[in-house]
């Protein structure tokens, strides 16, 4: 039997949330939603030796589907955190939690935060803690891989994700139509019905040229709020649209909404064009409109260098001296003895210009992994003394900022090719 999503325990806090189930597996007759149009069937391998089975036979935790979670500002967590973090990464994710909520969001420092998400947490419910952090203000632009902006539109058409297990056979789950990342599991026909959407948007959507991936997922925001009233509870990406919150993608063509924009292009003409030019521009002109910049790092990759290059961007390309991001908070589980960006640390971004030498005290790093520690953090600011401030609604602003950057850039004298002053005799 196809299944259908039913609303399960509204929560007028979070919002509706949905479970998957089957109208004989509640016992009436419920109606279904409109179903989206799709180009493909489900890959499903042929099997001759069992029956094909649901994502429900796979779930595990009496079938719970996953949800996004929203802190509250727990006094319990918050005391956890005081007196029980005491040394080692514990005491180095109680930094984290004191630095953002007592440096970066105190009001005198006036500090322009920005959230990068590497990996595909919106899948595991981190989606609800980055809501929250908009809404309240606490975060200010985030940059994210375009798997966790993809999957949360799952959440947002009410399609449902489900609690499973890392030691299931993924030949069998091939073979039944299910997805799996890591433990967590969902029907391939959530993806097929997703793209769709997705294609549809791009039908009804015009873009005049070129745009960033901010104007992309602003005007995709927008249209989900638009034909599903709501889904700014629980949707990151039509919740960054309703708070004014710009969103980039470090690299637009590496999930599958970059995959839907190339099959518009190719099979229809036009469509959206992400100008990664754009995307590097505007980044660092919210940079340099900042009193204090400060970040918050989930994971590392391409998100997490995509928001420190923007003060190289500024020293390094424009000759704008802006001396380095102010406070830094990473939690990351790699290290810095492999060699990778993930693993780089504050002290090294330094020696590039990322981050301020004279705020070093002030850039902590938690070896932790971000689907424990980035819910505790949250539940710790969010009660704090300053848990909500004045959105800045950025997303609103781009095109002012981009011309400030303009202006700063052309008043700058040229740089000089290297050897240049040796040659000429200085």
């Amino acid at each position: 039997e196809e299944p259908t999503y039913l609303p399960h325990h509204p929560n007028p806090v979070k919002g509706p949330c949905y479970t998957f189930a089957t109208r004989a597996s509640v016992g009436l007759a419920a109606p279904r939603p409109a179903r989206l149009p799709v180009l493909a069937e489900a890959p499903r391998a042929p099997s001759h030796t069992r029956p094909v089975r649901s994502v429900v036979h796979y779930s595990t935790s009496e079938r719970r589907p996953i949800r996004y979670y929203r802190p509250r500002g727990s006094a319990d967590v918050r005391r956890l955190v005081d007196e029980s973090f005491q040394a080692f990464n514990a005491g180095r994710l109680s930094e984290a939690c004191h630095v953002f909520a007592d440096k970066m969001l105190d009001p005198a420092n006036d500090t322009t935060i920005g959230l990068t998400v590497a990996g595909a947490l919106t899948p595991a419910g981190l989606g609800g803690c980055v809501i929250e952090l908009m809404e309240r203000g606490l975060v200010d632009f985030v940059i994210s891989t375009g798997a966790n902006l993809y999957h949360d539109l799952h959440y947002a058409l009410n399609f449902t994700l489900h609690r499973g297990s890392p030691f299931l056979d993924d030949v069998e789950l091939h073979e039944d139509g299910v997805i799996r990342i890591y433990d967590i599991l969902f029907p391939a026909q959530v993806l097929l019905e997703t793209d769709a959407y997705v294609r549809g948007f791009l039908a009804r959507q015009a873009f005049a040229g070129p745009v960033s991936s901010a104007t992309l997922h602003y005007a995709l925001g927008q249209d989900l709020m638009t034909r599903y009233p709501g889904c700014e509870r629980h949707s990151v990406v039509a919740s960054a649209a309703a708070a004014g919150v710009p969103i980039y993608t470090s690299s637009p063509g590496d999930s599958s909404i970059g995959m839907n924009l190339a099959a518009h292009e190719l099979l229809h003409g036009g469509g959206c064009t992400i100008d990664p030019n754009r995307d590097v521009n505007e980044v660092a002109a919210i940079i340099l409109d900042g009193t204090r910049n400060g970040c918050l790092i989930l994971g590392g990759g391409s998100p997490k260098n995509f928001y420190l290059q923007g003060q190289p961007t500024l020293w390094e390309i424009y000759g704008i001296p802006k001396g380095g991001c102010e406070y830094f908070v990473q939690i990351t589980t790699d290290q810095v003895v492999w060699g990778g960006l993930s693993g780089a640390t504050p002290s090294e971004a330094i020696s590039w210009g990322k981050v301020n030498p004279g705020m070093l005290p002030d850039t902590v790093v938690a070896y932790c992994d971000s689907t424990i520690a980035f819910p505790i953090l949250c539940e710790y600011v969010v009660g704090s003394e300053h848990g909500r401030r004045t959105q800045r609604q950025l997303v609103h602003r781009r095109d002012a900022l981009m011309a400030e950057l303009e202006r700063q850039a052309r008043s700058r004298p040229k740089a000089r090719p290297a050897g240049a002053a040796r040659e000429a005799g200085e």
